[in-house]
């Protein structure tokens, strides 16, 4: 597909002809007219009449044609009916972005276009971040010795001819080690020599702290791109990028395709997170976009974490990625004491050793933070007498007891009923809810520290808009002693006033059957005990569990990050799972469990013979969480040590697959999945 230039429409004698791409699974143009008022050109949107109803639809321009494709006639060709954009929205450099993005993660042109652009067609006025110019002099901090090291191995030159391979830099370092300053160093520098910046932070919590630290250092060279925005304001805030006004970009995932003009830096804030990772198609991963847009756009990509992902601890060990060491806390704190606490024999949800340290804290004047990655009040019930337990009529998985509403709700689905008083099957009063949630926690707090102010942050209480933020706002300020919530208070958040730090249960995550699960579990629990102890040298940490003896729970109570990953990646290199091998997930399902069963096998029989002598196939089988909101799910994993191969299998193998046979049934593919469940 060849594009035109975004000058305007070609001079042809003539009808001038438009290729169109849409929001579907093709990787086809389609070839349209020009619309009555001339205004269609390469990168605008369009309204055009569309599949065999001839409805209305939006579709992309891609490239103008001299003549209609070979057997149609001029008749048979639709017209453009309005033209959306009075100016182009995105360019030749997107078009080729999303022919990549749909080569490789196996979607379709349309759906990476429609992914990368904001679905806004209204300008709206939208705040442009606060500060100015005049604020980046005075901000910067006074830099150590290793971040000094770090920050001119960023921004030097490289020596010789451009390298087709991006240069990768890692900022590894303990929590409160100065990664930020550094990020916003090398932005700066890159500013002043003309380029533009992407700064990614995986959660809109992250966004909102960073957009405002951003906002007093760069002022109105910066804008923000997230989906809390109304759909207006984002592309408001698009338009102010494409136009040149807003060389720095900051927001989580889909911020990597901001259209800021000569990119030299993207910064990938906390790379671990599996956020970065879409769920919806186009599957792709921040990571690897940024790493081809790097590529292309001739700019570096900089990274870090205190808890790398796996694939960027491998690559950093080979030396793919240049990694940067930060040793030290800067802010006058240091490395809190951290303890593991025995649960089982406990009667509440906090231990002895946890709620005094809750009440040393708060006389001391300091702030808690309570840790737990599961909302609700209680997650699971059972029944002793016949086993029954209390599940989704539309998912495989439990229903877990929100007393706050009076309901069992599924949190997949979001199903809900009234939770039974009584066992269901055999009528026991002996069944009831067992574990606990956020809300149980909350109920427990506020009944043994009546006198402390508290606040939950989980996705039932910050909702609505601009919850999280006065939330986070008021703990920053002093004016909540206890702040208990789930991962969203677990990440990249700084508080000055945080003594101590409560894992309420370390272990919800290490009983998930996905190959990721251990490295999840550690990074979630060194990345929330960072949170304590940031400006003074008395942090502590205590993290509950009942798996005393798990070397994950040991390794991250001991910060011991080199011992995990070179336990972890033996075991992964043993069990030829990523980051030492390649992995594309098929996944179908249906309503009926027979449908999808039969195209599961139809798909793996096609598969078979197409798979390279240097991979593998997984399944068919039934996914780990095997019914989802009615639909019954399957999955068959291709694995193998090159990704090339695994590509050409499976485009061969979808081009085979015949959907017509099998029309109940979705099937999506997933390159690089970061969770099998």
């Amino acid at each position: 597909m060849s594009a035109t230039s975004m000058d305007g429409t070609p001079s042809v004698d003539g009808e001038t002809w438009f290729e169109l791409v849409f929001d579907i699974p093709a990787n086809q143009a389609f070839t349209y007219r020009i619309d009555e008022k001339g205004e269609a050109a390469v990168g605008k949107r369009a309204m055009v009449p569309f599949g065999k109803r001839g409805r209305d639809s939006l579709g992309f321009i891609v490239a103008t044609r001299e003549a209609p494709p070979e057997g149609l006639s001029e008749s048979q060709i639709k017209q453009i009916r309005r033209v959306v954009d009075t100016d182009p929205v995105f360019d030749d450099r997107d078009i080729a972005l999303a022919e990549w993005i749909a080569a490789y993660y196996l979607c379709g042109i349309g759906q990476a276009i429609a992914t990368m652009i904001p679905s806004g067609r209204r300008l709206v006025s939208y705040p442009s971040l606060s500060g100015g110019s005049d604020d980046i002099a005075a901000a910067p901090l006074e830099l150590s010795e290793e971040q000094i090291t770090a920050l001119e191995s960023i921004i030097s030159p490289i020596p010789g001819p451009r390298s087709p391979i991006p240069e990768l830099f890692y900022l590894y370092g303990i929590t409160g080690s100065g990664k930020t300053e550094v990020f916003l160093r090398a932005a700066e520098w890159m500013l002043k020599q003309g380029k533009s910046v992407i700064y990614l932070v995986p959660e809109i919590a992250l966004t909102h702290q960073t957009a405002e630290l951003i906002g007093r250092r760069f002022g109105s060279a910066a804008a923000t791109l997230h989906s809390g925005m109304t759909s207006s304001a984002r592309f408001a805030e698009w338009s102010r990028i494409r136009r040149g006004e807003a060389p720095i970009v900051v927001g989580p995932r889909s911020a990597v395709f901001a259209p800021v003009h000569n990119l030299g830096l993207i910064i990938i804030d906390e790379e671990h997170d599996g956020s970065y990772k879409s769920g919806n198609t186009p599957r792709y991963h921040a990571r690897q976009t940024a790493i081809r847009r790097c590529s292309v756009e001739g700019a570096k990509l900089v990274m870090g974490s205190a808890t790398p992902s796996a694939e960027a601890w491998k690559l950093m060990a080979e030396g793919t990625i240049k990694r940067l060491d930060l040793s030290r806390r800067l802010a006058g704190g240091s490395m809190p004491e951290i303890k593991a606490v025995n649960l089982a024999k406990t009667a509440g949800c906090l231990t002895e050793e946890l709620k005094e340290e809750i009440r040393i804290t708060a006389r001391m004047g300091r702030q808690t933070i309570l840790f737990l990655n599961r909302r609700g009040f209680a997650h699971c019930f059972h029944c002793p007498s016949c086993g029954c337990e209390h599940k989704c009529r539309r998912c495989s998985v439990s229903l877990i007891w929100h007393k706050s509403k009076g309901r069992a709700l599924c949190h997949y689905c979001g199903y809900s009923e009234p939770p039974p008083s009584a066992c269901p099957q055999c009528g026991s009063l002996e069944a009831g809810y067992r574990g606990f949630g956020t809300e149980m926690i909350e109920e427990e707090v506020r009944r043994t520290f009546p006198e402390l102010r508290i606040r939950r942050a989980d996705a039932d209480t910050v909702g609505k808009s601009g919850m999280l933020e006065e939330t986070i706002a008021q703990f920053k300020a002093g004016l909540v002693d206890i702040l208990l919530g789930t991962q969203m208070v677990a990440k990249g958040l700084n508080f000055p006033g945080v003594r101590l730090v409560g894992v309420v249960l370390a272990d919800t995550g290490l009983h998930m059957p996905d190959f990721r699960a251990t490295e999840r579990t550690f990074s979630l629990i060194v990345q929330v005990a960072g949170r304590a102890g940031r400006y003074f040298p008395d942090g502590k940490v205590i993290v509950q569990t009942l798996r005393m003896g798990d070397t994950v729970i040991s390794r991250s109570c001991a910060l011991d990050v080199d011992g995990f990953f070179n336990a972890e990646l033996a075991q992964r290199q043993a069990l030829q799972f990523p980051p030492y091998t390649r992995i594309i997930r098929l996944n179908a399902r249906s309503r009926e469990a027979a449908r999808a069963d039969t195209a599961m096998e139809r798909l793996a029989s096609i598969a078979a013979p197409l798979i390279p002598a240097d991979a593998d196939m997984l399944g068919p089988s039934e996914c780990p969480i095997g019914i989802i909101n009615g639909n019954h799910r399957r999955q068959l994993i291709l694995r193998g040590k090159s990704m090339g191969t695994l590509h050409a299998a499976a485009r061969i193998l979808m081009e085979r697959y015949d959907k017509g046979r099998d029309a109940k049934v979705y099937v999506e593919i997933d390159v690089d999945p970061v969770s099998l469940l």
